[in-house]
């Protein structure tokens, strides 16, 4: 949330009262819509931990998800350099656009939010059948063959990178991040912890 000194040195007036907030995905970073804020519908945000916005054509608040129940809860709260715009990283409950998509600009989508959206898939098949997918076969396999299969991968991505095959190593690295996100989601972890662990250590 923001700091008592940011909330004082937001902007009103050069908007007339009214901030344009984008919303991203705090994991994927994807980009999920475009709102706009006045100081009580910040107020509501803050306190409650859910996104909600002011509404320019009905003159009302509305808390995101109020009626379908895909809300946007608040992870952080960021003004820009003329604090005079907002963005808000936020884990969306369901899908954020009216039309049933991730994102109100879908399909614009970054390379990195894909494969957030691969990980969330790889979860997902936990609970599928192994006779109809491969992931959930390797599920049903244990972890000591999708360690065994990480071990295996990992190889065939250095031998292809010592040839200097571009194309191999390409493919064999695919394969290796893919039973790499298994073998993480089989120990319960996930790669944001493995990218927070990486950031403790650069700094």
């Amino acid at each position: 949330m923001l700091t008592t000194q940011q909330n004082q040195q937001i902007d009103w007036q050069k908007n007339n009262g009214i901030l344009p907030t984008i919303i991203q995905h705090s994991v994927s970073g994807e980009v999920l819509m475009l709102g706009y804020m006045n100081a009580d519908s910040l107020q509501a945000t803050q306190k409650s931990g859910q996104v909600t916005f002011y509404s320019r054509s009905k003159n009302r608040l509305w808390t995101k998800g109020e009626h379908s129940g895909h809300i946007l809860r608040v992870v952080q709260i960021h003004p820009d350099c003329d604090n005079d715009t907002l963005l808000i990283l936020a884990t969306p409950q369901g899908p954020t656009c009216h039309n049933g998509t991730s994102s109100c600009f879908h399909p614009a989508a970054s390379d990195w939010a894909f494969l957030y959206t691969l990980e969330t898939l790889i979860k997902e098949r936990k609970s599928s059948d192994p006779q109809s997918s491969y992931t959930a076969s390797l599920y049903a396999s244990g972890t000591k063959r999708i360690a065994q299969k990480v071990g295996e991968e990992g190889i065939e991505t250095a031998l292809a990178a010592t040839v200097h095959n571009r194309e191999e190593l390409t493919n064999e690295t695919a394969d290796l991040v893919y039973h790499l996100l298994v073998l993480l989601q089989d120990q319960g972890l996930n790669l944001s912890r493995v990218i927070n662990r990486l950031r403790e250590r650069h700094f």
